[in-house]
């Protein structure tokens, strides 16, 4: 009898030790997640405060001055310095490149859209991810992924209401850039077999920056901002390289289908943020087409988590 209370209070001990652990990761992501949240939230603000002043591409310029900055300072403090390398350039310059054209998009349609809605086609991506994989990757697209595809896309269609609501260039660049980004999340894939976070992030914002001299000053014609925007501008560097880092860190904290819930939280934040900050009215049909469309990306990340793993 007593053996058994006594192995019965183990498994309970074992049972609360796991749930506490289990709590506590949970804990972390969301910590992780609520960095992300408010650097990309911070980086949507700090964009429309310099926007009347700097183009797109002088923005993404300016952004990659400073997050060099920011991320070899970072290196340095972490001694990861030594990981950055050589061996992939082709492979980093075609994701910059991606990840170059779906910022500047972004960029653009700030002053032009309610920040909900351009957060809504931004969260298409994974869906796009979905339909250019087998093309760049190789996978396999199966009638599940064709399913999520579709509805994903009458989700864009709720948010963007061709036919009802004229399709400006606004909405053309952000859904656009989620196209861009979905490419730049694919090859990303690729570089994580092999490439570490700092060295990523080095080429991301090396690149870009070369990129950013290159487009801002095609014309010759390169905006110095004024003594006002610096501010702006070095929270837009330093939050992107932010979001970046947490989205990254949580998702090596958790797998997809826990992260994606907390990222879906950006799209009420942002919300609240275009109203408080800029008298945006709430959209319903932003809201419900930005609903079907998380709706999709679950479905795809909740049925990928449960297949059976490859027989050896």
């Amino acid at each position: 009898m007593k053996q058994g209370v006594k192995t019965l209070r183990l498994k309970v001990q074992a049972h609360a030790r796991q749930t506490g652990e289990a709590r506590g990761g949970v804990g972390l992501v969301a910590l992780w997640m609520s960095g992300a949240i408010v650097s990309f939230s911070t980086m949507a603000i700090a964009g429309r405060a310099v926007s009347n002043e700097l183009d797109a591409v002088e923005i993404m310029l300016y952004r990659s001055i400073f997050g060099l900055g920011i991320v070899l300072v970072g290196a340095w403090f972490a001694d990861t310095l030594s990981q950055i390398n050589t061996r992939n350039r082709g492979l980093h310059l075609s994701r910059n490149l991606c990840h170059f054209s779906g910022q500047t998009l972004w960029f653009s349609a700030l002053p032009l859209l309610p920040l909900a809605q351009i957060f809504a086609l931004e969260f298409t991506s994974p869906i796009w991810v979905l339909v250019l994989s087998p093309l760049i990757l190789g996978e396999n697209l199966t009638r599940l992924r064709v399913g999520v595809a579709l509805v994903g896309f009458v989700g864009i269609l709720i948010v963007a209401r061709p036919g009802v609501m004229t399709i400006n260039i606004g909405v053309a660049a952000a859904a656009l850039s989620a196209v861009c980004f979905a490419g730049s999340i694919i090859l990303t894939k690729r570089l994580t077999r092999t490439e570490t976070l700092t060295c990523i992030l080095f080429y991301l914002t090396l690149m870009q920056l070369v990129f950013g001299v290159v487009c801002a000053g095609f014309d010759g014609d390169i905006t110095f901002p004024s003594l006002m925007l610096w501010p702006w501008l070095v929270l837009i560097g330093f939050a992107g390289v932010c979001a970046h880092f947490c989205l990254t860190t949580a998702l090596t904290l958790a797998p997809a289908a826990v992260v994606v819930p907390f990222d879906f939280i950006r799209l009420p934040a942002i919300a609240v943020v275009g109203l408080v900050f800029y008298d945006e009215a709430l959209d319903v049909f932003v809201l419900i087409g930005a609903a079907v469309i998380f709706a999709a990306n679950y479905a795809n990340i909740w049925a990928e988590t449960r297949q059976p793993p490859p027989n050896r």
